[in-house]
């Protein structure tokens, strides 16, 4: 009788609920498309100067979508998942 209980009270309970995972894989989604925005934009002789590097995607969009991506993430471990 114990060992059923046991049993029982151990079967695999997550953490976060399906809500909470739909949420962090967004933000995750949002935080590598900020980081592959920010990338590049380097020049491939060192002694030459690429002002690609400060344009409005790498300087204000990329950033500002990590963050973005950030404040999903915590808004996911903050849900509840049994609230309807």
């Amino acid at each position: 009788m114990g060992e059923q209980k046991r049993k029982q009270e151990s079967k695999l309970n997550f953490i976060f609920g399906r809500k909470n995972y739909k949420w962090m894989f967004i933000g995750l989604g949002c935080i590598a498309l900020g980081f592959i925005l920010m990338a590049g934009g380097g020049s491939d002789d060192p002694n030459v100067f690429n002002p690609e590097i400060f344009n409005f995607r790498r300087i204000r969009l990329a950033p500002t979508l990590v963050l973005i991506g950030f404040g999903i993430q915590i808004y996911a471990i903050l849900l509840d998942p049994n609230k309807k």
